[in-house]
């Protein structure tokens, strides 16, 4: 039997498919509309398609992006008869699925088109505000960002950013005379300009290298040769010239600031751009394709409409600040330009929704907030993987285990109450199970639900421990369901429990009976929290401290 997607891919080109999936939108089985379709036709149905494009629900887009995502032609179809403006207002509206629908046929458009159809369609998008519409409407919404949107948003991310993939890996070319005009714009921009026309050639291109080796080129008699590394590539021009002409004060005053110090203390703008513009590339992932899993998207990114140099003009002016704070000379280039990558990657993992947030959030992150960092991050790792912690770690893990088991064991004999599912999976019966004292046999029966804690007399069925065959739990069944074999027919009784803990617990607790490794998640993070505790009690110096070893007295009211 087909799958429903592949079913209704199939219908789209069919002759009356439009009332089929009329059909399927108001909930009828995939298996009724494949029963219905009798014959085929290889050209598509472009007035079922128009007529498919106008559907409101989250199935239609479905349907759609199953076609887009199919061949080159279905894509070039639903690109013609699509409208950007009603994909866009399913993002406005309250309904998440629908929002997430929406941005799954937008983002396989996106990653379906060739290169001059993705730049079309990117442009597009940005001139009808998509950025707006998602920053509005589903970051600052009321509810959470679903996983598969967080994934959207990540491929819109990553598909927007690659635009600049072209730029990064463009070396700067010395015969272009526009790249050239931009080199000697920064020189312009930073200082005051004499007239050269009366000049010699000699003197004008000994004031140009010297004003180059003041803006910071390592190659000031051409500069360009400094872009000819890739990446960055010209997009470190690019950022320079947006910093120097959208912040022309903080451009002049890094520039002239630096260039008034004393040579081996002076930041040098130009070399510090080219880097800071390689490691937000790198943070970035420019030029990487998108991952089919990946979720890791910025809220920034939907906030400003030219993100990566928008970032560069605030991390610029973080460089000269730190550079400043760690009174670096020359030879301590490197050294910066790792404590900015740290400062810039650990702000942006806490992901600010605003460029201002960004900002206030990554100087207030100084060097010697990282430095008690570092410190703080050092000592645990010292703390938790030096020989002799993982030694006393090994010798009180059995100890703690069995603390564990003994806990899951007593769960066990206090007792759960489960609820049946009957053949038309209503939960309408109760029924109790709970551990004899000596733990050997396992009590159960009906109960009613105000029953709390029954005593096992009233628990009329038994299963003795030893003829426990397996405990069976995993994706075969049920979420929060596991059973137990018993006998040699190998009956089994089934149970569900009502939450992750209790599942936890009665699977911990089986498992202990039965001999096994107690597995669950709970069991580990138990044993984690113990270990730390434990760890950190022996590690303490105690010497000249009297330790209390009886209980406080309770002091009665």
């Amino acid at each position: 039997m087909p799958q429903q997607k592949d079913i209704v891919k199939i219908a789209i080109q069919m002759p009356g498919a439009y009332p089929q999936l009329i059909q399927l939108d108001q909930g009828c089985y995939a298996e009724d509309l494949y029963k219905g379709i009798q014959s085929s036709d290889s050209g598509v149905r472009c007035d079922s398609l128009k007529q498919l494009a106008h559907i409101s629900t989250d199935v239609s887009l479905d349907i759609l992006e199953s076609m887009v995502q199919s061949s080159r032609s279905l894509f070039l179809h639903v690109k013609q008869e699509v409208t950007f403006e009603r994909l866009l207002s399913h993002l406005q509206v309250a309904n998440q699925q629908i929002q997430t629908k929406a941005m799954a046929l937008l983002m396989a458009l996106l990653q379906t088109a060739e290169d001059a159809d993705r730049l079309e369609l990117s442009a597009f998008l940005v001139k009808k505000n998509l950025r707006q519409y998602i920053y509005k409407n589903i970051i600052h919404s009321s509810g959470a960002v679903g996983d598969e949107m967080a994934h959207y948003l990540y491929v819109l991310q990553s598909v927007t950013l690659n635009n600049m993939e072209a730029r990064m890996r463009s070396p700067l070319d010395c015969y272009s005379q526009e790249q050239r005009d931009v080199l000697h714009g920064l020189r312009q921009s930073a200082f005051e300009m004499e007239s050269e026309n009366g000049l010699s050639n000699e003197r004008r291109r000994s004031l140009c290298a010297k004003e180059f080796r003041k803006l910071g080129f390592s190659n000031n008699s051409n500069p360009g040769q400094d872009l000819v590394r890739v990446p960055p590539g010209l997009l470190a021009l690019d950022t320079m010239e947006y910093f120097s002409s959208r912040y022309p004060d903080a451009y002049s005053r890094f520039v002239l600031e630096n260039s008034s110090r004393e040579d081996k203390h002076e930041c040098p703008f130009a070399r510090s751009s080219i880097q800071l513009t390689l490691i937000l590339c790198e943070i970035l992932r420019i030029g990487d394709p998108p991952s089919e899993t990946g979720a890791d998207y910025h809220p920034i990114f939907f906030s400003q409409d030219r993100l990566v140099e928008e970032l560069f003009c605030v991390c610029i002016q973080l460089l000269n600040k730190t550079w400043k704070e760690m009174r670096a000379t020359q030879e301590d280039f490197d050294k910066v330009m790792q404590v900015v990558r740290e400062q810039i990657t650990r702000t942006l993992s806490s992901k600010p929704t605003s460029l201002e947030l960004f900002k206030n959030k990554v100087n207030a992150l100084n060097y010697s907030e990282i430095l008690k960092l570092r410190q703080t991050e050092r000592l645990h790792q010292e703390e938790t993987l030096a020989p002799p912690v993982v030694e006393l770690k090994e010798r009180l893990k059995p100890e703690l285990m069995e603390l564990i088991r003994q806990q899951r064991l007593n769960r066990l004999c206090q007792g759960t109450l489960f609820r049946k599912i009957s053949s038309r999976r209503r939960q309408d019966k109760l029924w109790y199970c709970r551990l004899s004292p000596n733990h050997k046999v396992l009590h159960y029966g009906d109960m009613d639900e105000d029953t709390e804690n029954p005593p096992i007399e009233l628990l009329h069925e038994k299963i003795p421990v030893a003829d426990i065959k397996a405990l069976l739990t995993g994706k075969d069944l049920l979420d929060l369901a596991f059973s137990i074999t018993y006998d040699v027919e190998e009956c089994s009784l089934n149970f569900i429990a009502s939450s992750r803990t209790d599942f936890c617990l009665w699977t911990d607790g089986l498992s202990a009976l039965l001999g096994r490794e107690m597995s669950s998640e709970s069991m580990r993070s138990e044993l984690e929290i113990l270990l730390s505790m434990e760890i950190k009690l022996r590690l303490l110096d105690l010497d000249n401290i009297n330790c209390v070893f009886c209980s406080p007295r309770v002091l009665r009211s």
